[in-house]
């Protein structure tokens, strides 16, 4: 057993420190009910659980802390100088190597108003507070309604935990995906980059540097005032808009047996497929929001897909293989984390950065950098989604409001 190991995760120990790690519904419900009892955060004990399969991890040598400080000094100077924007918002850009357990407790702060709102939003609304019409003696229908009341204040919980947790396993940094931080020092998984590294054998420092334009990149784009503001409300709008459909959900549970007791928990965790709860919950409202949502994803990859390129093709010498490793990595990902970005809102699919690159080529193409650089100038000039699809027209539609 590693010194790194905690007592019952041995392999040749009979007994497993996690009874339900098979079942992750019900073990991150009772990991949420045991920290509640303790007076704890479940949500964080929850993504700090989830991030590390519940094995410790190393702490991060010093010294690989110093070399990202010195490396996000250089991407710092390039992006500020390329783009004039205010990169580090007043003060020096910090970056912290991390493990993917502190990744977690971080983001869990960061992102507990968006997932909060989410996680009250699926369990608000009629679903189970009125019993369909003609139901009201089916025990089923009564079952379900009882345990949903009784274990609501833990499910946001649960789910800010789980998602959490799930981007800290499997991110690199902040930004993995698009969604603005007030904070503003940079989080990179240090035990992610480093795998992540081994596996297309590329150099550390190159494959570090990368990591930190792209960091910085991201960082001054949506610390835009503007951008973030317009971003932030569409990424809120679109977790508030989920609705409960009682006779959706109600199919999906199916012949549950609502006299089976706690194992109606393992039964429930088994029927219930991720695709067709969302199906079931997503609202015509969001539908409405998408387009603009997906619009404003897609150019801000766009541009800072162009932005990297412009500074990374002559800054990091292993450039294109780091960029096609690290590319496909973002839209070759598993239908799990494409879930996550989904309930989120967001569709980082090779359509959506195809887009963004497109718009943003069109517009190099008209008007140079220097139109380009319009583009984060003024709320007004963010693009409708007619327009990310002909930079023309938003070329045409800047000019005559300036």
């Amino acid at each position: 057993m590693s010194d790194h190991d905690p007592p019952g995760d041995d392999p040749n120990d009979p007994t497993p420190s996690d009874p339900f790690s098979g079942l992750p519904f019900v073990g991150d419900l009772f990991r949420a009910m045991g920290a509640a009892g303790r007076g704890g955060d479940p949500g964080r004990q929850i993504a700090m659980s989830v991030a590390t399969g519940g094995r410790s991890e190393p702490n991060v040598d010093p010294m690989e802390r110093i070399e990202w400080e010195r490396l996000v000094r250089v991407a710092e100077l390039q992006v500020a100088d390329r783009t004039g924007l205010d990169v580090a918002r007043g003060h020096a850009l910090t970056i912290e190597p991390v493990t993917r357990a502190a990744w977690a407790s971080r983001s869990v702060d960061a992102l507990r108003p968006l997932l909060g709102r989410l996680a009250e939003t699926l369990n608000e609304g009629p679903a189970f507070d009125d019993v369909p019409e003609g139901l009201e003696s089916d025990p089923t229908a009564a079952w379900m309604k009882g345990l949903i009341s009784s274990i609501s204040p833990l499910i946001a919980g649960v789910m800010t935990g789980t998602l959490v947790g799930r981007l800290a396993a499997r991110s690199l940094g902040t930004y993995d995906l698009p969604i603005p931080r007030s904070d503003d020092s940079l989080l990179v998984v240090a035990p992610n980059v480093a795998e992540f590294g081994s596996e297309w054998n590329l150099p550390a420092d190159d494959l570090r540097l990368w990591v930190c334009l792209h960091e910085t990149v991201h960082h001054a784009v949506l610390g835009v005032p503007h951008v973030r503001a317009a971003l932030t409300d569409l990424l809120t709008r679109h977790a508030g808009a989920f609705r409960n459909d009682p006779s959706s959900l109600r199919e999906l549970v199916g012949d549950l047996d609502p006299m089976a007791g706690p194992e109606a928990l393992v039964e429930l965790q088994q029927v219930i497929n991720p695709e067709l709860v969302l199906s079931a919950v997503r609202s015509p409202e969001q539908e409405a929001l998408l387009p603009r949502l997906e619009a404003l994803v897609a150019v801000v990859i766009g541009y800072s897909d162009h932005l990297m390129d412009e500074i990374g093709g002559r800054l990091v010498t292993n450039y294109p293989m780091l960029t096609e490793a690290l590319r496909r990595r973002r839209v070759q990902t598993d239908d799990a984390d494409r879930f996550i970005e989904r309930i989120l809102g967001l569709n980082l699919t090779q359509e959506q950065v195809d887009r963004g690159t497109a718009f943003v080529a069109g517009v190099v193409d008209r008007a140079g950098d220097d139109g380009l650089r319009r583009l984060w100038a003024d709320e007004r000039h963010l693009p409708t989604p007619s327009e990310v699809d002909a930079p023309g027209l938003w070329l045409a539609r800047i000019a005559l409001d300036d």
